[in-house]
């Protein structure tokens, strides 16, 4: 099947899969497209949300859906960073002679949850963003590579923050989107009480093989981009940055300390080629890039006591910026 092809069933292929995770979850279209929006673009994710709202039940759901092995890693404060990547362990044969073997920790999988990421000291965390950046693991001196693809989803629980370690900036710098879910409609919880309730677990298929993800995660970054569009994107990201230059509104500079990086620049691109190849569009457009502007920003932008005392957002912010441009 050639690229066309794909791109003329992958709209048909998109609703397979959605309606596959609606049989176990209820809603949540939004979070579900920005993280298969995510994974096409060979980007990782930070979810932020109350406890409660199927984090965990999602991303184990689109793991079945996309016949991708899935592995949950619950980050506690005692949890070292062999406890992720694995360790050698030394053993003996019937000869006597020993020999140290790599076991593999949990990361060796497709998408990995870092439950509560937050909850780990700054040492763990950085093994697992480490691997995130090279796709690799090191023990001992030696490489091991990590299965491709290689997802991961970090959640953070936004109203606890006793007992926390809260990622740096540079660190959350390296999630491509930061995914907030919120709590659902009563409509949506009346049917998420009736389902889960009643001692029925519905049969999900596998959709997609992890070859077509790879085929598809290849096509993205194969999509072309008119030069018009990475301008426009490049612009965009420059008024974020109080102090870039003058054209700068003066809601950024009284409200924004730091804007967003150039990683902010390549992920809105990126992400607007996988938007658009999810529609079957061969080629993205700035709508595409208006729609993962907010999960892309908004952990990127930080924002100053000014914004704080008038309880202004980075979403706000955002917001009011794309209504500019």
């Amino acid at each position: 099947m050639n690229d066309t092809e794909i791109l003329e069933r992958i709209g048909d292929t998109k609703e397979k899969i959605l309606n596959e995770i609606h049989k176990i979850i209820v809603g949540q279209d939004r979070v579900i497209e920005e993280i298969l929006i995510a994974l096409l673009s060979g980007g990782h994710v930070l979810i932020v949300g109350v406890p409660g709202l199927a984090k965990t039940l999602i991303v184990k759901t689109l793991a079945r859906v996309l016949s991708l092995s899935f592995s949950r890693i619950q980050f506690t404060p005692d949890l070292m960073p062999s406890d992720i990547t694995g360790t050698e362990i030394l053993e003996e044969t019937a000869s006597g002679e020993r020999y140290f073997r790599f076991v593999k920790g949990p990361i060796f999988a497709n998408i990995i949850l870092a439950d509560e990421i937050n909850r780990t000291p700054p040492k763990t965390q950085s093994a697992l963003l480490e691997a995130m950046q090279e796709y690799k693991v090191t023990v001992a001196g030696k490489d091991y590579d990590l299965p491709r693809p290689f997802f991961v989803l970090a959640t953070q629980n936004p109203i606890e923050h006793e007992g926390t370690y809260p990622l740096p900036e540079a660190q959350k710098d390296r999630f491509m989107f930061q995914v907030n879910i919120y709590y659902p409609t009563e409509n949506e919880e009346v049917k998420i009480v009736e389902t889960t309730t009643i001692g029925y677990e519905p049969e999900v298929s596998s959709i997609l093989t992890r070859e077509e993800i790879l085929r598809l995660m290849d096509i993205v970054r194969r999509m072309p981009v008119a030069p018009k569009l990475i301008e426009e994107v490049v612009r965009f990201v420059n008024l974020t940055r109080p102090s870039e230059n003058s054209s700068v509104p003066k809601f950024i500079k009284e409200w924004v300390s730091w804007g967003a990086s150039p990683r902010a620049s390549q992920y809105l691109i990126l992400g607007a080629k996988a938007r658009a190849l999810l529609e079957g569009r061969p080629v993205p457009s700035w709508d595409d890039v208006k729609s993962v502007a907010l999960p892309v920003l908004r952990h990127r932008l930080i924002l100053n006591f000014a914004a704080e005392a008038e309880g202004v957002t980075s979403d706000m912010v955002i917001e009011k910026l794309l209504n500019l441009v």
